[in-house]
């Protein structure tokens, strides 16, 4: 009975690889596009910058699990995983675009902007993970 509950452990194992590796991705492209290094901040009790990146992550994880659930193998997963990614890219954009000193105000620690940006995140997963669904 064991050996046919765990038939699909290589599938598993494979998925989260590259979920895991599609997160480390995100979170360095994340990063990249914004003016202030995050994990610095996060290390000095900015509590803005965590919510932001958290949430970002949370964001780009819900699209993450559409794909895998509907890809027909890694592959498809991993092409719809930088789908996701680039949504969640323009969605800073955007919410840049809302709050023009965004990035100025998480990095002086302020938590309304990062709450913004977050939610902004979490609902830009939201849509993306339902249009994956096809």
């Amino acid at each position: 009975m064991i050996p046919t509950s765990l038939a699909g452990l290589p599938a598993f194992a494979g998925y989260f690889a590259a979920a895991m590796v599609l997160s480390m991705v995100f979170v360095i492209a994340y990063t990249a596009i914004t003016p202030f290094h995050e994990i610095d901040l996060i290390r000095h009790g900015n509590s803005a910058a965590a919510i932001q990146i958290g949430l970002g992550l949370v964001g780009f994880s819900i699209p993450l699990a559409s794909a895998i659930y509907h890809s027909a193998n890694i592959i498809d997963c991993v092409v719809w995983g930088v789908v996701a990614l680039l949504t969640q890219l323009i969605a800073y954009g955007l919410a840049r675009l809302t709050v023009p000193n965004l990035a100025d105000d998480i990095a002086k620690a302020s938590v309304a902007p990062a709450i913004w940006l977050g939610c902004i995140s979490i609902a830009s997963g939201i849509i993306s993970a339902a249009c994956m669904s096809y």
